[in-house]
């Protein structure tokens, strides 16, 4: 079970992402996927400071994340994959055809032009187009903030309003 979950979280990593999902998923690597923050020694260094000592963090463009993702594929411990944005995640499914076969929409937080669809996911039009090519890869797509939470699949997610 090299990687547990692919997630697209504005946030990147913060509390949720490390204690909420790593706790129970066992995380011992997170791969956040940022070609700004890949090169970004200060950014780096704020994101490694919320994460415990006995979880790695690698910091990678969407270029070289396929095959960085390929190797952490043939990690026995359990990692998540992280971006903070449709788009980048978009890019990575293409960067590593038929290797995603499911990604979490976690957190895409309120910015002039989106839609609230669910507390924790405002949309875009493209944004919400860009989910839809997601799917159309294979890639099954639903939100869920916290593990105990129901995934809300993206048809309903799409549907749904919050008046946002």
């Amino acid at each position: 079970m090299p990687i547990a979950l692919y997630r697209i979280d504005d946030r990147l990593i913060h509390g949720q992402v490390v204690v909420g999902w790593g706790q129970p998923l066992e995380l011992r690597f997170i791969v956040l996927v940022d070609d700004e923050v890949a090169v970004s020694e200060w950014e780096q260094e704020l994101y490694r400071m919320g994460v415990p000592p006995e979880m790695t963090v690698y910091f990678t463009t969407v270029d070289a994340a396929a095959s960085l993702l390929a190797t952490c594929a043939r990690d026995p411990a359990p990692g998540i994959v992280l971006v903070g944005d449709i788009g980048t995640m978009g890019r990575l499914v293409e960067a590593a055809p038929g290797r995603i076969a499911a990604v979490n929409v976690g957190g895409v937080h309120h910015a002039p032009g989106r839609t609230g669809r669910l507390r924790y996911v405002f949309l875009t039009p493209a944004e919400e187009q860009g989910l839809r090519d997601l799917a159309a890869h294979g890639v099954e797509v639903t939100a869920q903030d916290v593990p105990s939470a129901r995934p809300v699949p993206l048809a309903e997610l799409l549907a749904s309003t919050t008046g946002g």
